[in-house]
């Protein structure tokens, strides 16, 4: 019997990047392919890219040159798939010779196809080709894969129509796309019936959704999937929180009440060189009514920190739009020029903010969201909350480790089941992090989820 080959994907970047990780499993485990923790004794190995900055380009490159190694060693197999191969397809081909193949999101499905020519004919694949939107087939996820988990993403939508000047999804992902929301509610039944007892609808706006019904209607529906317990999304656009949408955080308390909405930058002119259609002002009432509607409902955000032609004013804004806010936390960010976006076409003629500048700012920034961070934990300490559990502690072996309805990472002394709902008293917090001892159990899974390692094929960066 010929040994079952193994493969290795090192995802980087968003949600969206770590559900086609699991769409690519998928389909290698179709072709005897087995899931190996390390690239080292890998068969097959795949860079999951994302082009949001310019790090993770940096990180893709670094990374394709530890595995040539294990190519020269083994004569893995090595394939570049995501937002950077859509976009730099030529750049990657000329740059790193020993990579076999390139392909972009859409994709994904004809990945067996990739990999048995390349393993019959010896030749290196490019596939980046658009599928257009009224051709488009969502992959459909194997329940299968996601045993021994208790929450899970599911695809809705795909792209993006907004073309901020800033972001190269559209040239990544291409035009918004929703699935069939009948697909979405069978998925989220079908994932239930290995243990998931909470889902995350992504997509990369994904309260644009339209398919067939409203995003707000979508979240109600699957709230209404038995044995589903808790409903989150991500990510959002302000001009997409609607009233609707509120309404639908003010019914149901299965949606948790956490929200990420991206504000990019506490001022006016910058949203206008970043083609964003909102105000500050516009943002905040969205944000006061989403607050009213769900009392205490966890609000994180994005910031683009050093955009062009951003001056010392225009960061006090920003800074003072979060010193306002008091956000649970933010991913905060320098600004780096991305291919055929507006921005860095335009960088030039806007301003540059060098370097130096930037890094100023950010330290600014990230201090005060600190702050905040720790203000909203700390008064934790010593209240009761309940928590979903994941499975075994990343600090500690011998703890469990889940989260709150609001997001919050808590590492607890416990016993209870992966799936369950707890009550957690916590007796220490940190600006990112709940640490306690389970008090008793609030409901048990539906079923017996079996306590696996975490998921072994896929390598998280951000």
């Amino acid at each position: 019997m010929q040994p079952q080959k193994r493969y290795f994907i090192h995802t980087f970047g968003c949600q969206m990047n770590v559900n086609d990780t699991n769409r690519m499993g998928e389909a290698l485990a179709g072709m005897s392919y087995a899931p190996t923790p390390t690239a080292d004794n890998a068969d097959l190995i795949i860079l999951n890219t994302c082009s949001i900055r310019e790090k993770a380009e940096d990180k893709m490159l670094s990374a394709l040159g530890r595995y040539r190694q294990v190519k020269l060693q083994r004569g893995a197999l090595i394939g570049v798939g995501g937002c950077v191969a859509q976009q730099e397809k030529k750049k990657i081909l000329e740059k790193v010779p020993y990579v076999d193949f390139v392909f972009g999101p859409d994709a994904i499905g004809k990945l067996p196809d990739i990999v048995s020519r390349i393993e019959t004919e010896k030749v290196r694949v490019v596939e980046t080709a658009w599928v257009d939107s009224e051709n488009y087939v969502f992959p459909q996820a194997d329940p299968k894969t996601s045993v021994g988990r208790t929450t899970e993403f599911v695809t809705v939508m795909k792209g993006c129509d907004n073309v901020c000047s800033f972001c190269v999804v559209p040239h990544t992902r291409g035009r918004e796309v929703s699935r069939p929301f009948t697909d979405v509610l069978q998925e989220v039944a079908r994932l239930t019936t290995v243990g998931v007892r909470e889902v995350t609808l992504v997509g990369q706006n994904v309260n644009s959704y339209r398919g067939g019904i409203s995003f707000a209607q979508l979240l109600l529906r699957t709230a209404q999937v038995p044995n589903v317990e808790r409903v989150r999304f991500t990510t959002s656009h302000p001009h997409d929180l609607s009233d609707e949408l509120i309404e639908a955080f003010r019914v149901e308390p299965k949606i948790m009440p956490h929200f990420h909405l991206p504000v990019q930058s506490g001022s006016n002119e910058v949203l206008v060189k970043m083609k964003r259609d909102y105000t500050v002002a516009a943002y905040m009432e969205r944000l006061n009514k989403l607050r009213a509607a769900r009392p205490g409902i966890a609000v994180t955000t994005d910031i683009i920190v050093g955009f062009p032609g951003e001056t010392d004013e225009d960061f006090e804004k920003t800074y003072q739009l979060c010193a306002d806010v008091r956000f649970d936390g933010q991913f905060a960010f320098v600004y780096s020029p991305r291919p055929k976006t507006v921005a860095g076409l335009k960088e030039v003629e806007w301003g540059p903010v060098p370097h130096e500048v930037k890094v100023k700012r950010l330290e600014r920034l990230n201090a005060l969201q600190r702050q905040c961070s720790l203000e909203v934990m700390a008064p934790l300490v010593g209240q009761t909350v309940e928590v979903l559990v994941e499975g075994h502690s990343r600090t500690r072996e011998d703890r469990r480790f889940g989260r709150t309805p609001h997001n919050r990472v808590v590492n607890f002394d416990g016993d209870a089941p992966i799936g369950s709902l707890v009550e957690v008293q916590v007796e220490a917090a940190s600006q990112s992090a709940l640490s306690g001892r389970q008090l008793k159990t609030l409901s048990l899974p539906n079923v017996v989820i079996p306590e696996v390692a975490p998921v072994a094929e896929s390598c998280v960066v951000g």
